[in-house]
């Protein structure tokens, strides 16, 4: 691209709208590149820059660093040389003189830089320079007429080439997709993104200084194990080529830090990745931070006043204050926390009280009378969980700890004294989400051992999340574990909290997703043109055999032209998208329907499909059905799908109707 010769020229992000455009300019940096290789003025062979300054840092102490003058405009102290360096994000050109933008990690600066500084040749080389360059600048912090803090460039040297545009900042970077798996790119654009990640550094900075403070000791063990314990969830499963054995990766770090307590360590944490084989949705991700720790002599209500304690220290160190916003919610961490039982709630949520239910049937009768769907394997305490992820969990906008569980969900919990049927465990929730899990350990081996064979029972009638027994764990039980208090806590999900992010992959740098071309079912990538990639369109599919699909009998034999009529198809765009608990099969979908009030449809098409990758697309629903309950939740609505019954199987798939992102929210189908 030529450079404009008139003054008063602002040079910017130009916005490239095609692939044809971003290989132009594409070509046209590198031409830029060559021609400065050619000059030996490569930047690629530069090796270091002296950065004794950050742009925050000049602005903070500009008035030790700038020029003094005396009222008769003397210089009565020099101002400092300042030796900065970043990423040029905008460039005005105004003849012998222009500005530009320099930006680094701490923020942003006017540079100012002129001919007369640079000389000829320096000078044209900053001209040709383009906007995501990364240059480094010596001068000396100054005010301009409009009072902006300035530096006056001295001398200015290109240190890398910006060899692909950054996006239109008019536009912004906002396709979620895009800044997810572009990461680098979003830290460079919006700056709020690099102030979540800084508080996320400063959130688990917070938690080991609190802990230090408490004597706990951090730890590291191992990712790769023979049984991944300690939560319920499924692993996912990987190899040894060394041993020739196959190990899990961790799902929990409970099992080796206990085994820490029994060698007398007495308190201890540590702050690691866990993986768990499950959904993705605006709270899960596959891999996430979990920090847990154990403390000797203690039980769970001392672990009640250590987790108020650290939440209520971490909120005023992050956010300055006890007192948080998240959404539309004002959340106060500086009350005493409120504490109920599991029973409780759900008594104050629904009126029935578990306490006086004797038997698993007559639970699940209770179950069937709210439509709430349950496993014949449930018992008792399974449906009591059941009802309280149900009625309560929500609810829960006040920090809350949850108190004494049913001990049917919870295998690796000290029973209660006067109720051998309930553990002593508790949950905090705030803002409706679970954010820690805590007990007052198991330490009695023998009483270990059956709970891990309830659990292996529960494995073998096809539980792919229960627990296994672990010998060597039960091992170290049997030389004598003291009584000890733990704690588990999301680091993610609490990241959210503190900074108002409203999905988890806004709170991890490179979270879990799909790969692009990724087949939904037969699991091999295939190559995707990068024009499916870069549009406004959703995604196709990857190759799909329709050759079962068949109409569904209702539709061939029962429906008339009259009464296909009056369905009101519209188009539909998907706000958000989460796993439903307790199901395998259903997703729910949060829904702009163009009424300008959210709808919610429930889908079996979970089998096909994770919540995340379905964000953002248009779909085809039926608005006009009357409300259907599933799962405890009303769906309003039918989502369609291309039905393909697979062959040799009774199984089918489902395929969401998906249509261009361009048609809007509640545009009817004829």
């Amino acid at each position: 691209m030529e450079e404009k010769k008139n003054n008063n020229v602002q040079i910017g992000q130009q916005a490239p709208q095609t692939e044809e455009d971003i290989n132009k300019l594409n070509e046209v940096r590198r031409g830029k590149l060559k021609e400065l290789q050619e000059a030996g003025k490569d930047p690629f062979k530069i090796t270091t820059f002296d950065q004794t300054y950050h742009t925050q840092q000049v602005k903070d102490s500009f008035d030790d660093l700038a020029a003094i003058e005396d009222e008769e405009g003397n210089v009565t102290r020099e101002a400092t040389i300042v030796s900065i360096a970043g990423r040029m994000m905008f460039k005005r050109v105004m003849g012998k003189a222009s500005f530009a933008n320099l930006k680094d990690r701490d923020g942003s600066i006017q540079i100012y830089v002129t001919r007369n500084d640079l000389g000829e040749e320096a000078y044209a080389d900053f001209k040709h320079m383009d906007i995501g360059d990364i240059i480094g600048v010596k001068g000396f912090p100054f005010k301009t007429r409009t009072g902006e803090i300035t530096v006056h460039a001295k001398e200015l040297t290109l240190l890398s080439k910006s060899l692909t545009p950054l996006p239109e900042k008019f536009h912004g970077f906002t396709d979620p997709d895009m800044r997810y798996r572009q990461r680098y790119v979003d830290l460079i654009m919006n700056d709020d993104v690099k102030e979540t990640f800084k508080k996320r550094s400063q959130i688990i900075s917070g938690i080991r200084t609190f802990l230090a403070d408490r004597d706990f000791m951090e730890v590291e063990t191992p990712m790769l194990v023979s049984n991944a314990g300690g939560a319920a969830a499924r692993p996912f499963n990987t190899h040894y080529n060394a041993l020739d054995e196959d190990v899990k990766l961790r799902i929990s770090l409970e099992l080796y830090l206990k085994r820490l307590i029994i060698g007398g360590l007495e308190r201890v944490f540590e702050i690691g990745r866990v993986f768990r084989n499950e959904g993705i949705d605006t709270r899960h991700n596959p891999e996430f931070t979990l920090m847990e720790l154990y403390q000797a002599y203690t039980d769970y209500n001392g672990m009640m006043e250590l987790t108020e304690s650290m939440f209520r220290y971490l909120a005023e160190k992050v956010c300055g204050t006890t007192t948080i916003k998240y959404g539309e919610n004002e959340i106060d961490l500086g009350k005493p926390f409120r504490r109920l039982t599991m029973n409780e709630a759900i008594k104050e949520a629904t009126g029935i009280d578990f306490d006086t239910v004797a038997t698993d049937e007559d639970a699940k009768a209770l179950a069937a009378s709210k439509h709430l769907e349950f496993e014949d394997r449930f018992k008792k305490g399974d449906i009591v969980n059941l009802f309280f992820d149900e009625f309560c969990e929500d609810t829960m906008i006040q920090p809350t700890f949850i108190m004494d569980h049913p001990i049917e969900i919870s295998p690796l919990t000290k029973k209660k004294p006067d109720d051998p049927t309930k553990v002593e465990r508790f949950e905090l929730y705030i803002n409706g989400w679970e954010m820690c899990n805590a007990y007052s350990e198991l330490n009695d081996p023998i009483d270990q051992r059956e709970r891990f064979a309830a659990q292996d029972a529960l494995a073998a009638a096809g539980d792919e999340e229960a627990n296994h027994t672990d010998e060597d764990f039960l091992h170290a039980m049997e030389i004598g574990m003291p009584p000890t208090g733990g704690i588990g806590y999301g680091i993610d999900r609490l990241c959210m909290l503190l900074t108002d992010s409203a999905a988890i992959r806004d709170v991890i740098l490179f979270p879990t997703l799909k790969a692009v071309g990724k087949s939904n079912t037969t699991g091999h990538a295939e190559e995707s043109p990068a024009e499916e990639v870069k549009t406004g369109f959703f995604t196709p599919n990857e190759k799909i055999d329709f050759s079962n699909v068949k109409i569904e009998e209702y539709f061939e034999d029962q429906v008339d032209f009259d009464t296909f009529s009056k369905s009101d198809f519209r188009a539909v765009k998907v706000k958000d998208c989460v796993a439903v608990p307790k199901s395998k099969k259903l997703l729910q979908f949060t829904l702009d329907d163009g009424t300008g009030k959210d709808r919610t449809i429930l889908s079996g098409i979970h089998a096909l499909y994770e919540p995340e990758e379905l964000i953002g697309k248009t779909l085809i629903a039926i608005t006009n059905l009357p409300p259907r309950p599933m799962m405890g939740i009303e769906s309003c609505g039918m989502l369609l799908s291309a039905v393909n019954n697979l062959k040799d199987s009774e199984d089918e798939e489902l395929h969401l109707l998906m249509v261009d992102n361009n048609i809007p929210a509640g545009a009817k189908l004829y």
